[in-house]
């Protein structure tokens, strides 16, 4: 999901990517850069690593992917055995490189760095109360409200207070790897929006986004780190202290992670990604199945929901029934080829040129549709303009039926919490019916997939998740829009340190 204007293409944009090391004796930075590979789904506009060495802090921050934005001689240059890492994908703060991080800062109590993953809700509201007090902003990204809120908490108190005061003040969707001098901590919101796990390496620890950079640096994942928790790591990687600074009744886990963002081989909220788009696709078969002689992923998110819903029209029809033995059910086909050298395509100076995008990065298989009844499966359709165009291709390519299937509920608001998503105005489901929808994009049919089944397949309650795009109400509280739960949003004259 995408804001209006440069990008052509219809895809979701992850927000960003965090991770942070401890470790007992080697440098840090070398399993910090690889872990970032882990995460480049997350964000593919800048990466950097912040490393301490015991004595001062250490930084490298520059635009592109990770293999572009290090070379040798930066990770030599990043000493020290603790540090933090982020990849970025913007979508708080204007893309140049003084909002890239992590984000740090030097003052009278020591050094911090900052990488966030999600969106500060109320971040306009504390810079004005941190200006007022003098502090001075060189970038307009939420992640410097917070590193200010926290340096301004460390001058009068410890850690572990100055931390909960800053949650305290802050409001809305933050997962956090920090650094203050050797000290490596980990963060999450209060309600779990974004995902945060911790993992235990031979010689130390690790926090990360996700679980598939704790296997990338052969380690074992140990849990997710609970809404609201505070993870400090010992600065020798010898061990880690847990503090559970704020409890809430409910969570508002983000289901898109699970439907999108995510790695499917990573564990998020205790669930293997993967396994969770299969249980969608056959919640998807059960819903809306239709009977036809090819069902085909939209690579690579559509895949384990193709697969899952395959699996189900194995066992039952489309009604529900028993499948007799002699019935194969539908064929499981890959369809769709991607071309993986297609990068971004907001370059292409016309509209037509930019419609032509889809026909760059997708070649439909000619022998496995011509002739043949399709089914579709992707994850979502925003704009539409993706949807319309795979469509038409499987036509062209011969199919004598397209429909379309959507492992998710229809997107009908934006996100506010570190989604880079497309205005109301933009969001082909915000004012269209799904017949319309149907007709818009050209298939012959389309389903969504229902809340209720995203929640049966997280094994979760609706009221624990984050459903803002596909409800249009909130966890956080945004100004202009509906909530879907009693908040209490923090105040400007919530406590500070220097109140205790």
């Amino acid at each position: 999901m995408q804001s209006g204007g440069d990008h052509a293409d219809d895809e979701p944009r992850e927000k960003c990517g965090v991770v942070g090391v401890s470790l007992a004796e080697r440098p840090a930075a070398r399993p910090l850069y690889y872990a970032l590979y882990a995460l480049q789904h997350r964000g593919q506009e800048s990466a950097g690593i912040v490393t301490h060495d015991g004595f001062q802090q250490h930084s490298h921050v520059a635009r592109g992917l990770v293999g572009d934005a290090f070379e040798a001689g930066d990770l030599e240059s990043l000493a020290g055995s603790t540090g933090i890492g982020h990849v970025r994908y913007p979508t708080a703060g204007s893309l140049d490189k003084s909002c890239a991080q992590p984000f740090s800062v030097s003052f009278k109590s020591g050094s911090l760095g900052l990488s966030h993953n999600g969106n500060l809700v109320n971040a306009d509201e504390v810079r004005a109360e941190l200006a007022a007090a003098g502090h001075a902003f060189t970038s307009d990204g939420d992640t410097e409200v917070i590193a200010h809120d926290l340096a301004r908490n460390l001058l009068e108190e410890d850690l572990v207070r100055a931390v909960k005061h800053t949650m305290q003040r802050i409001h809305g969707s933050y997962s956090l790897t920090i650094t203050h001098d050797d000290t490596v901590l980990g963060l999450r919101d209060p309600m779990g929006n974004r995902p945060l796990c911790l993992g235990e390496l031979e010689d130390g620890y690790v926090i990360a986004s996700e679980s598939a950079a704790i296997d990338t640096l052969d380690g074992d994942l140990i849990r997710d780190v609970r809404p609201g928790e505070l993870v400090v790591l010992e600065p020798d990687g010898s061990g880690y202290d847990s503090y559970q600074l704020v409890e809430n009744d409910a969570t508002a886990h983000c289901f898109f992670e699970h439907v999108y963002f995510a790695r499917p081989d990573s564990v998020i909220d205790d669930s293997l990604v993967y396994e969770v788009r299969r249980e969608l696709g056959r919640q998807l078969w059960a819903e809306s199945g239709v009977e036809t002689d090819v069902v085909m992923p939209v690579p690579d998110s559509g895949r384990a929901f193709a697969s899952g819903y395959a699996d189900a029209a194995a066992e039952t029809d489309a009604d529900g029934a028993p499948r007799p033995d002699d019935e194969a059910g539908i064929e499981f086909a890959e369809g769709l080829m991607k071309n993986r050298y297609v990068g971004r395509t907001f370059i292409m100076p016309t509209q037509d040129e930019r419609e032509r995008a889809v026909r760059l990065k997708l070649n439909p298989i000619r022998s496995t549709v011509e002739g043949k009844t399709v089914t579709i499966i992707d994850d979502s359709i925003v704009r539409g303009t993706t949807s319309t165009q795979l469509v038409e291709l499987v036509r062209e390519a011969g199919a004598e039926e397209v429909h379309l299937r959507i492992g998710a509920p229809p997107i009908v608001a934006p996100c506010y919490f570190g989604i880079d998503m497309a205005t109301r105005e933009e969001l082909i489901a915000a004012d269209a019916s799904t017949a319309e929808i149907r007709d818009t994009v050209g298939a012959d049919s389309l389903s969504y997939l229902s809340i209720d089944a995203v929640a049966a397949a997280l094994e979760s309650s609706r009221a624990d998740l984050c459903l803002g795009c596909v409800t249009g109400e909130y966890p956080f509280d945004v100004e202009g829009e509906e909530t879907d739960r009693s908040i209490d949003a923090p105040s400007p004259d919530a406590p500070t340190a220097a109140d205790d």
